[in-house]
């Protein structure tokens, strides 16, 4: 009864003529009165966020583990020819052998390595087995409350979260050599545009920020959640005092940082405190579409985040229209470094960090690959051939987001997300 406080939420027809709906319990309804009912729930909901994130990092460690695996039996009939060679040395040439013997050597050091590997992999195996345990051990409590203490299963819940989180953090940096297919969150907004969260906050913290268009824009909206953001609810608006150029934006520790229009001044702008902290020009960056991506959109200057913080790509006259690299202070806008990529921004369709590697796709089209890679740490460059599954046929907006391993797209008015798989080294210590 609506007197009651119940509602009907949708109805439907199923094919055999039964009648579906989805209700809206009373707020004070029996079902919400107790509160260790709602504790369980949150704590199930926390478990069920876990499991999705050992999923994710076992499916990231498969190709790693596979290539290990192979590793593993070259080095061993390396090492079995190396010991038919030992004992019969007279039928080897003595320069064929002295090869055959260094590189046995340098191999070696691998062994410890390959041990790592697959002691992590068990390690992600018996995690999993855990948290599967843990949530169906929750669900039974569900229906038989008080069988069991909540202060216990809280602290399991907490302490399997911070086993993931030093697992992820041990797989923390690699190279890219996989991205997958697309997954679209939602569909709307003009054919330009960006959407992105906050790639330095805690793991509750899911807002979504989207801001529509690539010039003059002002209006960012900041949802509460991804759930919100894909049923366009639950939202505040933001009117920037200075209108942006492109949609190369990013949300970094609260603050929004993007390109102020019709100039190379860098702006950052406090959510919390609505108003812009500093702003600074880029020296010799160029602007209103001098150096933009293939696609134009006024994207001359280019905000990321990676694990090593902040960057801004762009290019000047003096490097001849080629991508630089800027790693760039958050709070001050000051460039600490540059690096000439050498590679031609208009040639480019997008670009995105990791882990200090900027990766740029060939086009903005249907067809594009990710392309080219720079590395900063040896200011060096190698070009790839990463497949990239442009659902849309056209990208105006990629950045990669460190704290959630996943690339955000803006492709034809859709907002789309894809999952990376990272290659990791893992040294003879079992450091990163």
């Amino acid at each position: 009864s609506p007197d009651e406080g119940w509602q009907v939420f949708t109805s439907a027809q199923a094919p055999d003529g039964k009648c579906l709906c989805t209700a809206v319990i009373p707020v004070q309804g029996s079902c919400s009165r107790d509160l260790r009912s709602l504790q369980l729930r949150q704590l199930l909901e926390k478990v069920q966020n876990i499991s999705q994130s050992m999923e994710v990092l076992d499916l990231r460690t498969f190709r790693d583990l596979q290539y290990v695996r192979n590793t593993e039996a070259l080095m061993k009939g390396l090492d079995s020819r190396l010991r038919v060679a030992s004992e019969g040395q007279k039928a080897l040439n003595a320069r064929s052998f002295q090869d055959l013997k260094e590189k046995m050597r340098e191999l070696l050091p691998l062994l410890p390595v390959l041990e790592q590997y697959k002691a992590d992999s068990r390690l992600i195996v018996h995690l999993k087995d855990e948290v599967r345990n843990l949530s169906g051990i929750l669900l039974a409590i569900q229906e038989e409350m008080g069988a069991y203490d909540y202060e216990e299963l809280q602290q399991r819940v907490l302490l399997l979260e911070a086993r993931l989180h030093a697992c992820l953090q041990k797989l923390g940096c690699g190279k890219l050599t996989g991205v997958s297919n697309p997954i679209t969150i939602r569909a709307s907004g003009s054919r330009f545009g960006s959407w992105m969260t906050d790639t330095m906050t805690p793991s509750t913290d899911s807002r979504v920020w989207y801001m529509d268009g690539y010039y003059k824009g002002r209006r960012v909206l900041e949802f509460r959640s991804l759930s919100d953001f894909v049923s366009g609810q639950n939202f505040v608006q933001h009117l920037l005092p200075h209108p942006w150029a492109g949609t190369g934006h990013v949300v970094f520790n609260g603050s929004l940082y993007y390109n102020k229009f019709q100039s190379n001044v860098a702006v950052r702008y406090h959510f919390r405190s609505r108003s812009v902290l500093v702003q600074r020009s880029l020296a010799g960056a160029g602007y209103n579409n001098t150096f933009p991506y293939s696609w134009g959109g006024f994207s001359d200057i280019d905000f990321m985040v990676d694990e090593n913080g902040l960057w801004a790509v762009y290019t000047t006259n003096q490097n001849a229209g080629n991508i630089v690299v800027s790693r760039v202070d958050p709070h001050t806008l000051e460039v600490l470094r540059s690096w000439d990529t050498g590679y031609p921004k208009r040639s480019a369709g997008e670009s995105f960090m990791i882990c200090g590697i900027l990766y740029v796709t060939n086009s903005h089209l249907a067809g594009a690959k990710i392309y080219f890679a720079y590395h900063t740490n040896t200011s060096s460059y190698e070009y790839t051939d990463i497949p990239f599954h442009n659902q849309y046929s056209h990208i105006s907006m990629l950045d990669y987001n460190p704290r959630e391993r996943v690339l955000y797209t803006w492709n034809n008015g859709h907002q789309v997300i894809y999952n990376v798989t990272l290659f990791h080294v893992i040294n003879t210590a079992g450091e990163l």
